[in-house]
């Protein structure tokens, strides 16, 4: 308690009147000063473009119905373009696909069909499987004496490689010996002196 008084016996009036001028001084300089500085900024009167508002009272279209998961397109609308494309597309690639069977096969469809229709021999739709088979077969087995060759020149570069390794490790096993026995008749030297 004796502290407080002793504080309040410290305080000086003129101070405390400063303090209090200052306090009103700021608070009016706020209230009484430019109102732009906390004034909303101005409104203006056009809307832009992009600022749709949902308005309640209109009849705003949906999607119609298209069947899919909840009765809707399972596409986004703003896919279509999309969608378009790929199935142009699509539709490229099995026009090129036909072609390429057309053009390169061995035997067209249609050749297939009229063999069927006009009753072509089975002795010579055989002949006509043998030799597509023939031809498989050669390719089969060019392609394995390629391999043949490939694999056994890849053996021998590794025999090599592995002889060499080889030749490599014994001299450094021959040297390290050398080295170890060295050191070992040193020491000897140094402890018998």
């Amino acid at each position: 308690m004796k502290k407080l008084g002793t504080w309040l016996e410290n305080i000086r009036p003129l101070k405390v009147l400063t303090v209090l001028l200052a306090g009103i001084f700021l608070f009016l300089a706020q209230a009484c000063g430019a109102p732009g500085v906390a004034a909303q900024p101005p409104q203006s009167s056009i809307q832009a473009p992009n600022a749709e508002r949902y308005d309640s009272t209109k009849n705003y279209p949906l999607s119609s119905p298209a069947g899919g998961m909840n009765n809707f397109s399972d596409v986004d609308p703003r896919a279509r373009l999309d969608e378009k494309a790929a199935s142009d597309r699509a539709e490229a690639l099995v026009k090129n696909a036909k072609k390429n069977i057309e053009e390169k096969s061995v035997d067209s469809r249609e050749q297939y069909v009229r063999n069927i229709q006009q009753g072509t021999p089975l002795g010579e739709r055989v002949k006509n499987l043998g030799e597509d088979i023939g031809s498989s077969a050669e390719d089969l087995r060019e392609g394995l004496v390629k391999g043949t060759q490939r694999g056994l020149e890849n053996l021998k570069g590794n025999t090599q490689d592995a002889t060499k390794n080889l030749e490599r490790g014994a001299e450094n096993a021959k040297s390290n010996i050398q080295q170890t026995a060295d050191d070992a008749a040193e020491s000897l030297k140094d402890t018998l002196k």
